[in-house]
Order: C-alpha cells, then structure tokens, then sequence
C-alpha cells in the first residue's frame, strides 16, 4: 500500500533553557506524551530551515517547508495578500500590515493596538479603496492584528523601506518609509506611501470603532504600520510537477498564503485562531478528513510562536501541550500506512522575544521507519537522533521520497 504523510507543525516551537522553567526549554518542560511516542517509535534530528545561524520568517520558513528553494521568496506581503485572498496584478506592491495605536507625534503606543481581534473588518472597510495620485489602495484585514496593503498603480517598485519600528519598539516613532535604491519607481512608491499612512491616522483616529474602543478603556487602532514589500513572483506547483496532492490546514493567513501560492488546497475555519484558543480537535480532525483525499497534508499551530514573542515561557508550554494535544487527536486516528512528522518554522526564545537562528526538532514516525534512540522530543535530546542535522530542503524531501514521488537519478 502506498505511504501517505501528515506534517505538524509548532510555529516557533524551538527556544532556549529558560531560569524560570529550572532552566529547561518551554518544550523539555511541557508534559507531551503524544510528541514523545513518536519520538520513541521514530527517527528524529534537528533542523535548519536555510542554514545554521540564520534566522527566517514564518513565511521563508513555509516556503521551504512547503518544498520550494528559498531562493523563490517573493516578499512577505504577497504572501500575506495570497493568504487574505487579495489576488495581485503584474506590477501591484504588497506589505505586511499591522493595525497599531500611535500618538499625535507619532510615536507608537503598541504596534499590535493591544492585539486587537474584533471589528478589523470595519476600519479596513474605510481604508479600502484610497485613492492618491495615480495608485489606489486595497486592504484587507488579516488573523487578530494582522492586515494586508496591495498598491495598484504604474511605475511603482517593492524596493521601500518598512515603517515599522519593530519590536520591541514600542515607545518610538514609526518610521518614514525610504527608496532603497535609487529609481524614480521607488522614490514614488515611498512618497505616496508616506502621504497615505499620515491619512489612514487622520481617518481612523475617530472611527467610530475606534471611540468604542477608548471608552471601553482599549487601545485605538488608530493607525497601520507596514513592512515587507514585495511583487509577485512565480512559485513552481511542485504537488504538480511530481505528481501528488496535498493540503494545508491553518488558521493562520501567512501559512495560508503559502499554501495557496504552492498551488496546494488549504482549509480553514474562523474557530482556528492565532492564539492559545484555538480548537485543535478540529483541526486535527480537518486533516484527517484531508487525508482520505490527499497524499501529504500539514497541519499548522501558531500559539506557540504568540507566546515566545510576549516572551511568556508558561504561556508556551501551555501552546506546547495543546499542540500535544492535537497530535494526540491525530495518532489516534491515523490511517494505516500513514506516517507522520513534526517540526517548526524557526525558533522563537521566549528571553529574545523574536525569531532565532536556532535549529528545531523534526521527527518520522510510522510504518517502515526505524527507530533511534531518543526518547523524547526536544532541542537537546532530538539532536542524538538518526536523521542528524538536516537543512529544511533535506527534511522535507525525505518525506516525499516515501510519497515515491521523487524522479530516480542516473541509470
């Protein structure tokens, strides 16, 4: 019977030993049965996503994982615009988007306008469709904080720079977004831009939701910040070119992106959130269902990625068991001749706050898969393991290899 395979995957699961965790990563210290089973019965390792030492995003890191050279990466916005259903045109400019409270001086209170989750629809509805000059500007709301900015107009150009401040920049101005190289297509983009985030803060400042929100004693989203441009760029359907089919299941929008742009299915439901709440007996159960119809499916959770970036080491090892917890659901059912896999994106240590270098632990577990000798799933232990230290392309290969989907080479 030919092999099928489901990918979990724990945004941001890899981190650091951590003082208040007696000095154990939030992984090592959550109480995961399920994750350790497969780590008892498969074949684990470690994992750069790129190269040691360097530091991606969620969405360089799907891309890779999804099976695509890096060297494909179109941005993060066109990504993110894929991921809201924001289809771009040639010549359209992308960007991550947050909504964000500023000042009249324009320093930002929170880039994250107290991770605002409701009633985005509405303040996107009165930036969608500004006009200045020649461009018009569409925007969508995103996952909680999360919105997408697509410029459609002649002569612009993805070669700006970001207005956010990043984190933990709170307390600081936004940045004026500057041309990074010296093109008039680039000096336009960067001057409009400029001029419509200073009329977002003026249309958004008393927006209605906005006075509810401040007589509610919450912050405003009062502004957006942006970052990431990018154009679109041609991503090969690799699912196509070899010849299976697969699946994303996400709640997540930059995951989502990805999947649409790899040409694979993605399914999704709004009780998938980007937080500790989200329902995982639902997505585990979506993936199976995927399964019946599909060679290789993963399975996607972000809380954990949330919790390293408010630098909240219980809060993660909470993310961590509910990602067990899914994985549980998943074993529990798993067709025959099924194998599964876990791994993550990227590092997020919760005392940095921000995405790391670090390598992740990845395992295979099921029928035809030897068993090494480690025990449990973690950083420290997973590196003893009989896949050694692979690089992303590495990892994810070897599982289409027991799809038998990978062209033999020479005679």
């Amino acid at each position: 019977m030919k092999k099928k395979v489901i990918v979990a995957i724990a945004d941001g699961l890899g981190d650091r030993p951590i003082k208040v965790l007696n000095g154990l990563s939030p992984l090592q210290y959550a109480t995961t049965p399920h994750l350790d089973e497969l780590a008892r019965t498969g074949k684990t390792g470690i994992m750069d996503l790129v190269y040691p030492g360097v530091t991606v995003g969620t969405d360089m890191g799907h891309i890779v994982l999804f099976g695509h050279d890096a060297s494909l990466y179109p941005g993060r916005g066109p990504i993110e615009a894929a991921g809201v259903g924001l289809p771009l045109q040639k010549g359209d400019v992308a960007f991550r988007c947050n909504f964000a409270t500023i000042n009249d001086e324009g320093i930002v209170v929170d880039r994250r306008a107290g991770r605002i989750r409701e009633r985005t629809e509405e303040l996107a509805r009165a930036i969608h469709g500004m006009q200045i000059e020649d461009v018009t500007f569409l925007f969508k709301e995103a996952t909680e904080h999360r919105a997408v900015l697509v410029m459609r107009g002649d002569g612009l150009s993805a070669k700006v720079s970001d207005s956010d401040p990043k984190a933990p920049n709170d307390g600081k101005p936004y940045k004026e977004v500057k041309a990074t190289d010296d093109s008039s297509e680039a000096t336009k983009t960067a001057r409009i831009l400029n001029q419509f985030l200073q009329e977002v803060y003026a249309k958004l400042k008393h927006h209605p939701v906005n006075v509810d929100r401040e007589e509610a004693g919450l912050l405003p989203a009062n502004f957006i910040i942006t970052r990431g441009a990018g154009m679109m760029t041609n991503i090969t359907h690799l699912a196509d070119e070899l010849g299976y089919k697969c699946a994303v299941i996400a709640g997540e929008d930059t995951v989502l992106g990805v999947g649409r742009m790899s040409g694979y299915d993605v399914y999704t439901d709004e009780r998938f959130t980007g937080n500790i709440d989200t329902d995982v007996d639902l997505k585990a159960q979506m993936a199976l269902t995927a399964l019946e119809t599909h060679d290789l499916v993963y399975v996607h959770l972000k809380a954990t990625d949330v919790m390293g970036h408010d630098n909240n080491p219980h809060g993660k090892v909470q993310a961590i068991e509910l990602f067990d917890r899914m994985v549980g659901k998943l074993i529990a059912d798993l067709p025959e001749e099924t194998l599964i896999a876990l791994c993550a994106d990227h590092s997020t240590p919760c005392e940095k706050g921000e995405h790391s270098g670090e390598p992740v632990p990845i395992v295979i577990s099921g029928p035809g898969i030897f068993a090494d000798s480690v025990q449990t799933y973690d950083e420290a232990t997973c590196s003893q393991g009989g896949l050694g230290r692979l690089r992303g392309h590495e990892f994810v290969w070897s599982l289409l290899d027991y799809l038998e989907v990978i062209p033999k080479q020479g005679n």
